[in-house]
């Protein structure tokens, strides 16, 4: 089979993901796993005695000949793809060719090689994310003390700073990280036990021998590298699979978090955040002016589609009637690669936007200027009630003088609160004038939160050594 560009072709085939994570889930690289599982299997029975050291060497020598177009032509016959490749790995094999897959039903090597897929992909995925959590730790560390507004409801509250904002991210990325890891440490294969899991199949072939089929499915694992579960069916639990996807997706909540706190931020109200913008980069094929986020789009584009495959996954291991059914067989070929190639994807952009993460000053000190003194109101308010003053008739001084000054700034007068306060004579008979007025300076309201960042991107780096 060939494809052009005359036909469909999924986005995930060029468009998103890396050329290393799309090499993972190729089919080349599916079916040449399998082989290395038959020499495994070929291997293990070799002990046994039932294959020859000829036949094993055989078959090593062709595990990358991997000839798909021939494949294709035997399965459009007998309508099976892994027989089909069986025999197409047999016609290349004259001496062991007659002993490739004895025993075994198909997901005995199904289950384990994409279990190894899996594996390969979380490692890569792994190594993504390390690398965007040393960057994030980075920002963290040189933002740590740069104040700005921290807003709750979409509305101006009080001070943070920039550093604080990153390190929630990235404190959630660092969970995402840990649970990927446990995941990756767990991850088992179906092992060696036949069409419903009780190694019957095998039991028969070994009778006789000095091989069990529990020794001969440890010794075959081991050669993977790969952990057999203890209880399989024809297939390991699909209950895997969904553990797999919920943690991607997990991960897919953090990056789209901060994609969309981005977007908020970029719009000129804001104005305080930019993604990277290329010098020749078009915005829009309409408003030449535009400097549209994509990068963040797309994240949160890609990372909804990804929130949804768990649901999948849910209904393949809920549903996987008795000891298996074969409805999910479809599903999987793509929710597996494709949930991988987005959550890649989302990683590779956030990596992208955090590295080159635009802050603009001019917008921050703007905000801080227009919406900093109302936060700084909190200040005066609990020094006033330490200095004697009832804490509810302050309150409404404090309230009333505040909507006066937003009254103000929505008919694009200077903000007059400091002034205002300044001359409150229920506030200046418990404070002096110039307490009030250092009081009203919200850049310094921003409590322990640089020392918090600094600690998270010291948390970071450990975690990652």
């Amino acid at each position: 089979m060939t494809y052009t560009h005359d036909t469909f072709l999924s986005p995930f085939t060029w468009r998103y993901g890396s050329d290393e994570m799309r090499h993972i889930w190729s089919e080349a690289n599916k079916r040449r796993t399998w082989r290395q599982i038959w020499v495994a299997l070929a291997q293990a029975q070799r002990q046994a005695g039932l294959v020859s050291a000829e036949q094993v060497a055989d078959l090593q020598t062709r595990v990358d000949d991997v000839d798909i177009d021939r494949a294709h032509e035997i399965e459009a016959e007998i309508h099976h793809d892994l027989m089909a490749e069986v025999r197409t790995f047999a016609e290349q094999c004259p001496v062991g060719g007659g002993i490739i897959h004895l025993g075994a039903t198909s997901m005995d090597v199904e289950d384990n090689a994409e279990v190894l897929r899996i594996r390969q992909s979380l490692d890569l995925l792994l190594a993504r994310l390390a690398e965007l959590l040393g960057t994030f730790a980075g920002k963290i560390e040189a933002e740590a003390e740069h104040v700005c507004m921290a807003f709750t409801h979409i509305q101006p509250a009080e001070p943070t700073t920039i550093g604080y904002r990153l390190a929630m991210y990235a404190q959630d990325l660092l969970t995402d990280y840990v649970d990927l890891q446990h995941i990756r440490a767990e991850l088992r294969g179906k092992g060696f036990k036949g069409a419903v899991g009780t190694s019957a199949s095998y039991a028969e072939l070994l009778a006789g021998t000095d091989l069990t089929p529990a020794a001969m499915e440890a010794h075959i694992m081991q050669s993977l590298e790969l952990e057999p579960f203890l209880i399989a069916t024809q297939t390991y639990t699909r209950r895997q699979d969904w553990a797999v996807l919920s943690a991607l997706a997990g991960m897919g909540a953090t990056i789209y978090k901060l994609a969309f706190d981005l977007r908020l931020l970029q719009s000129p109200p804001f104005g305080e955040w930019a993604e990277p913008f290329g010098k020749h980069q078009v915005g829009s094929s309409a408003m030449p002016f535009k400097r549209n986020p994509i990068n963040a789009e797309n994240i949160d584009s890609l990372a909804r589609y990804l929130a949804e495959l768990p649901r999948t996954a849910w209904d393949n291991a809920a549903h996987n009637l008795l000891e298996r059914t074969l409805d999910d067989s479809a599903n999987r070929r793509v929710i597996l690669p494709e949930a991988f190639l987005a959550a890649e994807e989302v990683l590779r952009r956030a990596q992208r936007i955090v590295a080159g993460l635009r802050i603009d000053e001019a917008a921050i000190q703007r905000n801080l200027g227009i919406y900093g003194t109302f936060a700084a109101t909190e200040r005066v308010l609990m020094a006033a009630v330490r200095a004697g003053g009832d804490r509810q008739v302050l309150h409404e001084v404090i309230r009333q003088h505040s909507l006066n000054a937003w009254d103000a700034l929505r008919q694009n007068q200077p903000n007059p609160l400091v002034d205002a306060l300044c001359a409150a004579t229920e506030l200046t008979a418990l404070l002096p004038v110039e307490e009030i007025r250092t009081l009203m300076q919200a850049e310094s309201y921003v409590g322990d939160a640089p020392e918090r960042a600094y600690k998270l991107a010291e948390q970071i780096r450990i975690t990652l050594e």
